[in-house]
Parts: structure tokens; C-alpha cells; sequence
């Protein structure tokens, strides 16, 4: 399960994805999960950018329908790529990574060796995610685990300090 993160300044949530286990969802279900992952994808990445006061895009939906069924006539397809390759930077700018990725190599990736691509830009994402200081929304225990509780700290000395035995 892809683990939450709070986006810092706003009510919405990114998840960090496992790359690969995007890369390999996208191949088993035939690209279906590919324009979910793109949908949601360029959503974090917008809110993101209005927390920030960046563009980074304004309708994700338009950027799923460039690539299906926008890939029939190519151009839309090529154009969100691009596109999405320059949020993935901005997106690192805006929370200020030194070493970011290169929009032009994510573009490349993911149009010559799609799943390379994709694993990139995931990977990148979650750097992102990482990098804006904010931690990760409580998970629920395992099945079979007890919810673990934040016992108060015992204190050494005073007059709530337990006697020592004797």
C-alpha cells in the first residue's frame, strides 16, 4: 500500500507509490492503471503548486484525455508528456531540492522507453513528497496488531517520581 503524505498547505494528500509497482501495474492492467496514476499524479502536483503559489498545472483531467483519447491523434499525448516532465521539476523547485530532475530527460524516458519513464517520474515524485518537510498520515495497525498508544514519560525526580523499591 503507497504510504500518505499530508501536502504541505493544503487539505490534500500525495502518495508515495512504489515506482516499479507502478511500472507493473501499468503493464498487467493494460495501461488502465496508467491513467489513473497520470490523473492523480498531475492532481498532487497542482496542489502542490497552489500551496506553493507555482503553476503546476490547473485541470488534470485534461491531461488524462491528452493521452487517452488524445494519443489517437498523437500531438495531445506528446504535448502532456512534456508538459508533465516540466511539472515534475517545478514541483521539485518549488520545494526547494537542490538536485532536480531534468524535464527533458523525464520526457525522453517516457516517450522512448515508457516504463523507464515511468519509474523515473515516480521516483522523482516521491522525492518530492519527501522533501516538503511533511511526515506521513497515521496508518491503521496490521490485522492482528494492538493500535500502539503514546505512553507519557515517567518522571525521575520530584514528587510524582515513583519510590524506589526497598
Amino acid at each position: 500500500m503507497a504510504e500518505e503524505v499530508q501536502i504541505a498547505g493544503t487539505g490534500s494528500i500525495a502518495k508515495v507509490r512504489n515506482p516499479l509497482g507502478v511500472v507493473g501495474l501499468s503493464i498487467i492492467t493494460l495501461g488502465i492503471y496508467y491513467l489513473f496514476w497520470w490523473y492523480y499524479i498531475n492532481r498532487e502536483m497542482r496542489d502542490l503548486g497552489q500551496a506553493k503559489g507555482v503553476d503546476l498545472g490547473q485541470n488534470p483531467t485534461n491531461s488524462v484525455l491528452a493521452v487517452f483519447p488524445g494519443a489517437l491523434i498523437i500531438v495531445p499525448a506528446i504535448v502532456t508528456m512534456w508538459t508533465t516532465s516540466a511539472r515534475i521539476e517545478g514541483a521539485q523547485e518549488a520545494v526547494g531540492m537542490d538536485r532536480r530532475a531534468s524535464g527533458p530527460i523525464v520526457f525522453i524516458l517516457l516517450f522512448l522507453i515508457g516504463p523507464v519513464g515511468i519509474w523515473y517520474a515516480q521516483s522523482e515524485l516521491n522525492k518530492v513528497w519527501a522533501a516538503q518537510g511533511t511526515g506521513a498520515l497515521p496508518q491503521p495497525p496490521a490485522p492482528g496488531q494492538a493500535p500502539t498508544e503514546a505512553r507519557p514519560e515517567m518522571p525521575t525526580s520530584g514528587p510524582q517520581a515513583p519510590s524506589p523499591p526497598q
